[in-house]
C-alpha cells in the first residue's frame, strides 16, 4: 500500500510527488497522457512575481513568488535564467476597468479614470523589487529608448521605459525532472495510465488505473487529486463526489513567429483595453508573443488557439514594433487551459492566480488542489504535502528549497561557463547547438553525448537518435509530440513528414511497431 497515491502529472502532482518522496513516504503517480501535456507545457513559461497582480492587491501572492523566483534559479540554472523586461511607457496605458487598484485611483484622482499613469507604474515595481528579497536579479532601471537598443524594434513614438527582471523556465523539462526525482527517491510514475475509479475501502482508498499493461488495483492511505483542468471531473466521475465548480477555465493562447528583433531583452505591452502581453525571445530564433484571458466553455483537453485570438495579439503586438506583425508572421501557436479558483471574479483578466489545498479526512484523506501557477508550484508542493503528514502521522519537513533538479547541480553564476565547457568537449556541436542542449539538460548532457560524434540517425531539425533514446529511456518520451514539442522544441525546425518518421521509429524502437 502506498502512503499517496496522485493524479495529475503536470507540475503541480510531480511537484507533490518529489517532495513526499524525498520524505520518505511511498508514492504513485498517475497521468493519463504525457507529463506536462496538459497546462504545464502551455504556459508562458516565467517564473515571475506577477508585476500586474499588485493592480489586484494580491500582496501576497506577489511576495511568495519573487521570493519563489531566486530559489527555483538556483535549483535550476539549467532550464531558467533571468531575462529583461522592458516596459515602454506612453499616454494611453489604461487599466483593466475591474482591478481593485483602477477603482481607487478613479475614486480619488477621477480626473485619472482608466489610466495607468507611470508614476503608480514605477510605484509597482518600487515594492515588486523589495516585496521578495531579491539578491540574484538585478533591479528596475529607467530606459532611453532612443539610445538604448530596445528601442529600435519599437515605434519611434515610445521614448521612454523601464526595464526589470524577471526568469525563464523551459516549462514542459520542470515536470518531468521533478517526476524523475521523484522516480529516483523511490516514486512510481506512470505515464498514459487513466484513473478509472478511486474508492474508499475502510480508511484507506483502492484506486482502479488502465494503462499500456490493462488494468490494475493499487491501495493508498491518501489520494491527492491534482488534475488541473480536470480536477472537477475527477471529483465528480472518478471519486464520485459532489463537490462541483471549484474550478475556472481560463484559455491563455500564444503565438510564435520568426525573430521579430536581434536582442536578448523581452517586451511587457500594456493595451488601451488594460491588458498586457509579452514579447519575449523563443528558442534563439523566435518570439514568443502571448497570452490571451479568455474564459473557456468547451471541455479541457479541447483547446486550440483561435483565429480572432491570433489577430488580437498581433494587433496588439503591431501597436508597438514598427514593423507591422500579421497572421502571416506566425510559425506556430499555442494554447492552455488554466485552472484558477473560482472565487466568482468578474472577468478572466481578474480571476486570481492563488491557488487553494482543500483536505478532507473522512471516511479516508483526499487533497484536492485548486489552481496556482507555475512560479509558486514548489511552495504549492510543499504546502500540500505539510498537510498530509500529519495526516499519515509522519514527522517530516520540507527539503525542496535547497535541492537541485537533475543536470542543475551548479551555481547559477557558472551557466555561461558550463555551456561553453560543453561546447569545448564536444566540438561539432554548433554554438547554439551548445546553448539549447545545455538549456535541456545541464550537466546531464555529458551522460548521453557520444565523444565521437557520431549521435546516430539524423531526424532533422538539430535533433538525433542519441537524444531521442535518452529521452525515451530516462524521461518517459513514448511519441514524437512528446519529443518535438515538450523535451524540446525541435518541432519548430522539423517538417511533418520529419516529425511522422520520427514516431514511426520511435514506435518500432518500443517494440511497438513492425
Amino acid at each position: 500500500m502506498f502512503d499517496l497515491f496522485i493524479i495529475g502529472g503536470g507540475v503541480n502532482g510531480c511537484g507533490i510527488a518529489r517532495d513526499a518522496a524525498g520524505r520518505g513516504l511511498s508514492v504513485c503517480l498517475a497521468e493519463m497522457d504525457d507529463l506536462g501535456a496538459g497546462t504545464s507545457s502551455r504556459s508562458t513559461k516565467l517564473f515571475h512575481g506577477g508585476l500586474r497582480y499588485l493592480e489586484f492587491f494580491e500582496f501576497r501572492l506577489v511576495r511568495e513568488a519573487l521570493r519563489e523566483r531566486e530559489v527555483l534559479l538556483q535549483m535550476m540554472p539549467h532550464i531558467s535564467w533571468p531575462m529583461r523586461f522592458v516596459l515602454p511607457l506612453h499616454q494611453e496605458m489604461r487599466f483593466e476597468s475591474k482591478t481593485p487598484a483602477s477603482r481607487l485611483l478613479s475614486f480619488v484622482m477621477p480626473w485619472m479614470r482608466g489610466r495607468r499613469p507611470a508614476w503608480m507604474i514605477r510605484l509597482g515595481l518600487f515594492l515588486y523589487d523589495r516585496l521578495g528579497g531579491r539578491k540574484l536579479l538585478p533591479g528596475t532601471r529607467s530606459v532611453d529608448l532612443t539610445a538604448d537598443i530596445a528601442g529600435r524594434a519599437l515605434q519611434e513614438r515610445y521614448r521612454r521605459a523601464y526595464e526589470y527582471s524577471d526568469c525563464w523556465v523551459q516549462d514542459a523539462r520542470l515536470v518531468v525532472l521533478n517526476a524523475r526525482d521523484a522516480e529516483t527517491k523511490g516514486a512510481r510514475i506512470m505515464t498514459r495510465t487513466r484513473v478509472v475509479e478511486a474508492r474508499v475501502t475502510g480508511e484507506h482508498w483502492t484506486v482502479t488505473v488502465e494503462g499500456p499493461q490493462g488494468r490494475e488495483v493499487i491501495e493508498a492511505k491518501a489520494l491527492v487529486n491534482a488534475a488541473g483542468p480536470w480536477a472537477d471531473r475527477v471529483l465528480a466521475d472518478t471519486v464520485h463526489e459532489t463537490r462541483a465548480n471549484n474550478i475556472r477555465l481560463v484559455r491563455g493562447s500564444h503565438i510564435v513567429t520568426r525573430k521579430l528583433y536581434e536582442h536578448d531583452k523581452c517586451y511587457f505591452f500594456q493595451g488601451a483595453d488594460g491588458r498586457i502581453i509579452f514579447a519575449i525571445p523563443y528558442e534563439q530564433d523566435f518570439t514568443l508573443i502571448g497570452t490571451t484571458d479568455v474564459d473557456h466553455e468547451g471541455g479541457a483537453g479541447t483547446v486550440t488557439c483561435s483565429p480572432e485570438e491570433v489577430d488580437y495579439l498581433c494587433r496588439f503586438a503591431s501597436d508597438y514594433f514598427a514593423a507591422p506583425v500579421t497572421p502571416e508572421d506566425v510559425v506556430w501557436t499555442y494554447s492552455g487551459v488554466r485552472a484558477l479558483a473560482d472565487l466568482d471574479d468578474e472577468s478572466a483578466t481578474a480571476a486570481t492566480r492563488d491557488y487553494e489545498l482543500r483536505l478532507s479526512r473522512e471516511p479516508a484523506p483526499l487533497l484536492n488542489i485548486f489552481g496556482g501557477k507555475i512560479t509558486t508550484y514548489r511552495k504549492l508542493a510543499e504546502q500540500a504535502v505539510d498537510k498530509l503528514v500529519p495526516v499519515l502521522g509522519v514527522a517530516s519537513a520540507g527539503w525542496t528549497a535547497g535541492s537541485a533538479l537533475p543536470g542543475g547541480n551548479f551555481p547559477v553564476s557558472e551557466t555561461l561557463a558550463r555551456t561553453e565547457l560543453l561546447a569545448r568537449a564536444f566540438p561539432y556541436l554548433g554554438a547554439g547547438e551548445a546553448v539549447r542542449i545545455f538549456r535541456c539538460y545541464g550537466l546531464e548532457a555529458w551522460d548521453w553525448l557520444p565523444e565521437d560524434g557520431n549521435r546516430g540517425r539524423d531526424f532533422g531539425g538539430g535533433l538525433y537518435e542519441a537524444e531521442v533514446r535518452w529521452l525515451m529511456e530516462q524521461e518517459y518520451a513514448q511519441a514524437a509530440e512528446d519529443v518535438v514539442w515538450r523535451r524540446t522544441k525541435l518541432g519548430l525546425r522539423m517538417t511533418a513528414d520529419e516529425i511522422a518518421a520520427l514516431d514511426a521509429w520511435m514506435a518500432k524502437a518500443a517494440g511497438r511497431g513492425g
